[in-house]
Order: C-alpha cells, then structure tokens, then sequence
C-alpha cells in the first residue's frame, strides 16, 4: 500500500490499483454521509478528481493518486457511506485503476515514510 499527502491510499494487484482514502482522512472529514464515485470505463491522470466524499463537516475531493481507467467503483457506498470511516483502509475503497504507469505507484510514500509525514501535520 502506498499513499499521498492529500491522504489517498492505492494498494497494487497486478496492474489493478484499489483506491481510497487513509483512516487519518476518514477521521478528519467526520462522519461521511454521501460518496459519489467514478464511472466506470473514466480516464484520469494522477491528480485528477476521481471522487466526491460529504460528511457531516464538509464536502471534499478525492484525487486520483496515479493514472489509469476506472475498471470498478465501490457501488455499497451509494447505500453505505458510513463505510468509509468504519473501514477507510479496506472496504472503504472508492474505484479500481488499470494503471497507467507503475512508476507513478513506486513514486508514493510508503507506510512509513506517511506515518512520518502525518507527524509533521
């Protein structure tokens, strides 16, 4: 598993990236009330919006981590959004990345080297 500083996570399976928000962003947003995910078939670049997370605090924009098209989104949230911040790490992912670049995956922060960074929040 990898992350960026905006608090996205991307776990690797092949050429598949499952995306998400970190447990540290799930506890920041508050409780999530609605989660908009990609469609399906969706071309983004590293950076990009990928999707919309609303919580009882605010609204805010998930980015894509890295490139690649949308292969799966996370359909439960529509009726379970609360999953995010039960299992931000896991169940709580939003879509599924063919990658575009590996190179973009081995660029992001480590557990460690985030932990460190979330030291320096």
């Amino acid at each position: 598993m990898r992350f960026t500083k905006d608090h996205e996570w991307v776990a690797l399976e092949g050429d598949v990236a499952t995306v998400g928000i970190t447990a540290y962003a799930a506890e920041q947003l508050g409780d999530v009330v609605f989660v908009e995910t990609p469609e399906v078939g969706k071309t983004v670049k590293a950076g990009d919006g990928l999707a919309v997370v609303e919580s009882v605090k605010a609204a805010s924009d998930v980015y894509a981590p890295i490139s690649g098209q949308v292969v799966e989104a996370n359909a439960e949230l529509g009726d379970a959004p609360e999953t995010v911040n039960a299992v931000p790490e896991s169940g709580g992912w939003f879509a599924k990345l063919k990658i575009a670049d590996k190179a973009e995956f081995e660029a992001l922060m480590d557990r460690a080297a985030y932990e460190d960074y979330l030291g320096t929040l």
